[in-house]
């Protein structure tokens, strides 16, 4: 079962969420600012990607930081993740445990989901 991860107004979100509409892809969504997400989930990605590459640096939420409360290590971006969900690059989308897709990139989306 593929999870995407993510904010439903985010436009980067909204253009994953039609590409994967159109091509049949089934997901479940898992809206960060209904659900929140727990340390356990974020520990289990950062097996996987480092924590500057799940932190959306880019986004607002971010660029309003003050520079003080910016992390410089794991243990301090998972607490932000944490507290401000808006800071996890989006959408992450995981099948089976596995980040498989970390933004969205049409390319591979098409070679990821290809069926």
């Amino acid at each position: 079962m593929n999870i995407l991860y993510a904010i439903p107004n985010c436009d980067t979100v909204k253009k994953a969420r039609v590409w994967l509409a159109e091509h049949g892809i089934d997901y479940q969504f898992h809206d960060y600012k209904k659900q929140g997400i727990d340390r356990k989930t974020i520990e289990h990605w950062l097996t996987q990607k480092t924590w500057e590459e799940l932190t959306n640096r880019a986004g607002l939420t971010w660029k309003k930081l003050p520079d003080a409360e910016k992390p410089t290590d794991a243990k301090g971006a998972i607490a932000l993740m944490i507290e401000k969900t808006s800071v996890i690059r989006r959408p992450l989308i995981e099948t089976n445990g596995q980040i498989v897709a970390l933004g969205f990139n049409e390319d591979h989306y098409k070679e990821t989901f290809s069926t």
